[in-house]
């Protein structure tokens, strides 16, 4: 029992020096100073940009769409939906 005891206050001891260590404070500074340089950065978060990307896609979606009404009322392509538009340049996706 008594070898446990003094295993426990050893932990507690190590716990509460690496707490109040200079390492401790030094991670706590550089996550805040790296936090301001991201924000000055403008860098967008994650769901931000799967929420443009969406919005993109959507958005190609319906310019798709147009254009091959467009054709249709200028007589470049037939009123068959299902052919296919004509060709597109090719669209790089992220």
């Amino acid at each position: 029992m008594f070898k446990q005891n003094l295993w426990e206050d050893l932990n507690k001891k190590i716990s509460e020096v690496m707490a109040q260590s200079p390492a401790k404070d030094i991670e706590k500074n550089m996550r805040a100073m790296m936090a301001g340089v991201f924000t000055k950065m403008d860098l967008v978060t994650r769901e931000e940009f799967d929420v443009q990307t969406e919005l993109l896609k959507h958005t190609r979606e319906k310019l798709i769409e147009l254009e091959t009404k467009l054709a249709t009322v200028e007589g470049r392509q037939p009123a068959n939906p299902s052919e296919p538009p004509p060709p597109r340049p090719p669209v790089i996706e992220v």
